[in-house]
């Protein structure tokens, strides 16, 4: 292999914002803020969705919304939307 072509391989904390649960893997991902972690300073990399809170492994319906779009569509079609059981918070 080349030598210095290859980005750093290093320990990285995800930060799922929906759920506040972290979890420390290992990746390549360029950050600029960083976090500390039982006692060790970390890259921190915010992420909306993990497997912590995505409805497939939850069994539960979440809307997300950042931007009021849920909001804004229910306005537009009403009740016509989704079937699907919303979660409470």
């Amino acid at each position: 292999m080349k030598t210095d072509i290859h980005p750093e391989y290093r320990e990285v904390v995800f930060h799922d914002l929906s759920c506040d649960f972290k979890f420390v893997t290992r990746s390549t991902i360029n950050t600029r803020e960083k976090i500390t972690l039982d006692g060790k300073e970390y890259p921190l990399v915010k992420i909306e969705v993990s497997a912590e809170s995505h409805p497939f492994y939850t069994g539960k319906h979440k809307i997300v919304d950042t931007a009021g779009r849920v909001e804004k569509f229910r306005q537009k079609f009403g009740s016509v939307g989704s079937k699907t059981a919303i979660a409470a918070g």
